[in-house]
């Protein structure tokens, strides 16, 4: 096996950045996401946590590429939730995480298809490009979990998909955190 890659936060998205601009091989970011790993001094900045709940922390955003880092609490969970077609990769930094992802066949009245059944990943475990999917730190691990999201095509809103209710209702996303030099709408405003 090859070792990893270390890089700063600041290379990393400058490599982010390359990739999603212009005719983007999601297979070759897939690869570049596999072997590449975030110095943890460089990551610590972003890492924040909330009880019960993940939060969302931005890196960077343009208009070809959005950067977050994630921490999820013990018991935190995404409900299944819609990339808007767009590419998006989920790598797994600390702890563990469950991904599960689907392909919606009708939209009224829902109805989704499991793809495969529940995906365990940790440290390094690369998830997408997903589409529709729902990610999970259960409480029973006892450990909160830190992943890096990269958004190709960036977007502000996604559907969340209700199986039990039969509903799709599109929601804002807001961030936990900003850094100083972006602007971005933040869970307070």
């Amino acid at each position: 096996m090859t070792p990893a890659l270390l890089m700063s936060m600041a290379d990393f998205v400058r490599e982010v950045q390359g990739r999603c601009r212009g005719t983007l091989d999601p297979f070759e970011m897939g690869l570049f996401l596999s072997a590449s790993r975030i110095e943890p001094a460089s990551l610590e900045g972003f890492v924040q946590f909330a009880v019960g709940r993940y939060t969302r922390h931005l890196v960077h955003k343009d208009r070809d590429v959005e950067l977050l880092v994630l921490c999820w609490a013990r018991g935190a969970v995404a409900p299944i939730h819609g990339h808007e077609g767009e590419y998006c990769w989920a790598r797994v930094e600390r702890g563990q995480l469950t991904f599960r992802s689907y392909r919606r066949l009708l939209r009224a009245p829902l109805e989704l298809e499991a793809l495969g059944g529940e995906v365990e990943g940790g440290p390094g475990y690369v998830d997408g490009p997903a589409d529709i999917h729902s990610v999970s730190n259960p409480a029973a691990r006892g450990e909160d979990a830190v992943s890096v999201h990269v958004y190709c095509r960036p977007y502000d809103e996604c559907d969340l998909y209700d199986i039990e209710q039969g509903t799709v209702r599109r929601v804002r996303l807001a961030y936990d955190s900003v850094p100083p030099r972006q602007t971005a709408r933040t869970r307070s405003q």
